[in-house]
This record gives structure tokens, C-alpha cells and sequence, in this order.
């Protein structure tokens, strides 16, 4: 029996107005990636909170893509500056939980850019293959207290989270 190839589940998390838009003129185009990611639109790449992106993991993404307008041209004036913070505080975060921050990835895109979009996506589906399935559920004792831990963590963290 051959061994079969891990296959992982990433969401993505696309801005409104630019990322998911790329990702719609690569299909349009029919540019071809991975099936991998669940897009998930969101109005600005500064609106996802970290909790979006734990919460994923913990029931049972294997990693998330959060991807929005280039820096300066953002719809929302600087909000994707404020996903850029966010993003390297969840890496951080990431390792102190001993979770492979690799497991993240924050790119930019523009609503023209449908090809660069999908060589981002085939390359975060090939890195996330080389880590293997995450498990992050397994390594909690199932008592209900995981999604409880997971939300505690983005509270205690809201402050720091939120840098202006």
C-alpha cells in the first residue's frame, strides 16, 4: 500500500479589498493552486483579531494565511499595519505555546496580483506539508477546557496585542 501524501487544511483570511479579489481573478484567470486554503473574506486584514487565527488552529487548521493590501495602500488607511503587529505578536505567541510559527503566514496582495497570490498559496501549502498535520487538539486533555484556554490567552493578550 503506497503511502499517502498529508494534505493540509489552512484558512485564509483574505481583506475584501484586495486579497480576495486576487484570489478571484486567479480563478477566474483559472490560475491553478492548491485547494487547500478556506478562504474567508474579511473587510480589512487589520480586522482579523489573533483569537481568529488560535481558534483556527486549535480546531484543526494546520496553518493560516492572513492576507491583505500592500502596506500603504490599504483601504482602511493603516489597518494593515496594525495585521503586521499582530502577526509577528502571534508568531511569538506561537512559540511560547510550542507551536511552529511557520504554521502562519502574512502576505500581501493586490487586487491585480491573482498570480503572485497563488505562488504564495503553493508555497505556504508545500511549507505546511513539510511540518505535518498539527495535532494541536491531541496535546489537550479533552475536558472542555481547550477552547476556554485558547480564548483566556487572546483576552490576557488584548492589550498587548493592541499597539497603536
Amino acid at each position: 500500500m503506497a503511502e499517502e501524501t498529508f494534505e493540509p487544511k489552512i484558512v485564509g483570511f483574505m481583506c475584501n479589498w484586495c486579497s480576495y479579489r486576487a484570489a478571484d481573478l486567479a480563478g477566474t484567470a483559472r490560475v491553478k493552486y492548491p485547494p487547500n486554503v478556506r478562504i474567508i473574506r474579511v473587510m480589512c486584514s487589520g480586522r482579523v483579531d489573533p483569537a481568529f487565527v488560535l481558534k483556527a488552529l486549535s480546531l484543526g487548521a494546520d496553518g493560516v494565511m492572513i492576507a491583505g493590501c500592500h502596506p500603504g495602500e490599504c483601504h482602511y488607511i493603516e489597518q494593515n499595519y496594525k495585521a503586521m503587529r499582530r502577526y509577528y505578536m502571534l508568531k511569538h505567541t506561537l512559540r511560547a505555546l510550542g507551536v511552529e510559527e511557520d504554521r502562519i503566514r502574512l502576505v500581501w496582495a493586490s487586487a491585480a496580483e491573482g498570480q503572485q497570490l497563488a505562488e504564495h498559496i503553493e508555497k505556504f501549502v508545500e511549507d505546511v506539508r513539510k511540518l505535518g498535520p498539527l495535532h494541536w487538539p491531541a496535546n489537550f486533555e479533552e475536558n472542555g477546557e481547550r477552547l476556554h484556554a485558547v480564548e483566556a490567552l487572546a483576552q490576557e493578550h488584548a492589550e498587548s496585542l493592541e499597539v497603536l
